[in-house]
């Protein structure tokens, strides 16, 4: 399961593009920056670099920055928990719907755009290149194209009007902040890329499973249309979720078995992170911009843990620092019998792990620290094995439902909302039902529960009034108006910006 990145690993490291604080400074190879060809070695080594960014999503430049965890810390999913509000306090202002310019999670800022350098850096090498065979050639393009797409539609998701180049920069290094709807252009003629012209399989196999696939293209597609409400675009959206669909390709598997070990690049699995522990080269503090282990089960782990878990009778699992713990009214919006309860949601009983902040005896089981899934050299809290699942085939299925039922697009292909949303509940363990608006968004919630897309729902879905709450009991206090959309833009990276690059701050902050 881990055999391309173990192969990558090495061009990865050969061609490792210097990091930094400057997120707009472009670092090409010597050959690209004086314009030379570059071979298919050259080509391989910036994007195996590339790939490398997945990698730094827990833990990087000195910041927590897991992207479901950033994601979920919004909705009305988790807690921040921790030992105390001030225990990482950007996460707990996240949580709280009112994070500033100076306290925020600019971790992510910065490795996405070092994500998208790199990226620019491969479509580059590909166009002075020689001696490429043309298959491979657009392959390797679509990858870079597609790999661009999904960093920018994070730093468009959490910030909207954010600086995007795709050219070498020159000094003072700076580039022109776009609107959110520019962004949002650029990111589509960029899947569209990876989409068209079968660059692309439908689905990677063998040493190729961790690559980008065409099903990943048009589900970062599907995403990014869903998310801007574009409807002139969901009818292309739901005709890839019917090809993905008819093609084959994936089904859907035990839901408990996605998670572990053995469930990595399974058939449901249709793109997703490849976690290493740290025998491969562990992450350590001291240099969070290496290694290829994951931060977040440590995170998200209750702290001091001794006992089973009480709801699937489990003693898999591994203390950690207890953040993120569930909110307890979540464990009721399952029905009887529903699998994805005790796969989604761990209850631990009192006296088994040390209660922190905002405690409620309930964590986060998909991504949950493990007995044997770290090992040295490295940290070891930072250098977890587990996989982050990026897209799953459950997606197309939910996708392809709520754009026929709640948004009228007609159905084409043998997939229907019938068939979709009833092969998701048929796998929970669950009865047919009719697929209503109501079912469709619960259904959503309960699939992906720790996979950072409920809160982006209640955005798109114009629901985000819900998360304006006050309970004392767990110390949460939060306001929700239309301009936290977008979290504020780093003052840091204001302050590095001067004269026409001078970056404006997002409406309300």
């Amino acid at each position: 399961m881990n055999q391309y990145i173990k192969a990558i690993l090495l061009i990865a490291i050969v061609g490792f593009s210097s990091c930094s604080e400057d997120f707009l400074t472009n670092y090409p190879t010597d050959s690209q920056e004086s314009g030379g060809t570059a071979t298919e070695g050259a080509i391989l080594s910036n994007l195996g670099s590339c790939y490398q960014v997945l990698l730094f999503d827990s833990y990087a430049n000195n910041n927590y920055n897991s992207i479901v965890l950033m994601s979920d810390l919004r909705s009305d999913d988790i807690f921040k928990g921790g030992g105390d509000a001030g225990d990482q306090g950007q996460l707990y202002r996240l949580s709280q719907l009112d994070a500033t310019a100076d306290e925020l999670p600019e971790g992510l800022w910065t490795i996405y755009y070092n994500g998208l350098a790199r990226c620019n850096n491969v479509i580059l090498a590909c166009e002075n290149a020689v001696g490429v065979d043309e298959a491979n050639l657009n392959q390797y393009k679509a990858e870079a194209h597609f790999l661009r797409a999904y960093y920018m539609h994070w730093l468009w998701k959490f910030w909207g009007n954010i600086p995007y180049f795709e050219e070498d920069l020159e000094a003072p290094y700076f580039a022109r902040q776009f609107t959110a709807d520019e962004v949002y252009a650029e990111i589509i003629e960029d899947v569209d890329f990876a989409i068209e012209g079968n660059k692309l399989p439908m689905a990677a196999s063998g040493e190729d499973k961790g690559r980008v696939t065409k099903a990943a293209a048009m589900l970062l597609k599907a995403r990014v249309v869903m998310y801007q409400q574009d409807e002139t675009k969901y009818a292309e959206v739901l005709a890839d979720m019917n090809e993905i669909y008819e093609s084959g390709a994936y089904s859907l598997v035990d839901y408990a078995s996605i998670w572990g070990r053995d469930g990595e690049f399974c058939d449901e699995s249709i793109f997703e992170t490849n976690q290493l522990p740290g025998e491969y080269g562990g992450k350590t503090w001291a240099d969070g911009w290496t290694g290829f282990g994951t931060n977040l089960p440590a995170f998200i782990s209750p702290n001091g843990l001794s006992g089973a878990d009480q709801l699937s009778g489990l003693a898999i699992y591994k203390g950690g620092w207890g953040f993120g713990p569930v909110r307890p009214e979540l464990v009721d919006i399952f029905e009887d019998g529903d699998m994805r309860k005790n796969a989604s949601i761990n209850h631990f009983a009192d006296g088994t792990y040390t209660a922190r902040f905002q405690n409620t005896g309930y964590f986060m089981a998909k991504y949950a620290a493990r007995e044997g899934y770290n090992e040295p050299p490295g940290d070891v809290d930072l250098n977890y094995e587990n996989n982050l699942r990026i897209f799953r085939y459950a997606e197309v299925l939910l996708n392809a439902a709520e754009l026929i039922v709640m948004d009228g697009v007609a159905p084409v292909g043998q997939l229907t909302a019938e068939v979709a949303i009833n092969e998701i509940r048929e796998r929970a363990g669950l009865d047919p039902a009719a697929p209503t608006e109501e079912l469709i968004k619960l259904e959503r919630r309960r699939e992906f529960i720790g996979e950072g897309i409920r809160f982006w729902d209640l955005v798109r879905w114009n629901e985000a009034g819900t998360l304006t709450e006050n309970i004392p009991e767990f110390s949460s206090n939060r306001t929700w108006e239309p301009y936290k959309k977008y979290l504020p833009i780093p003052q840091s990276e204001i302050d590095k910006t001067e004269g026409e690059f001078k970056l404006i701050q997002n409406q309300g902050y």
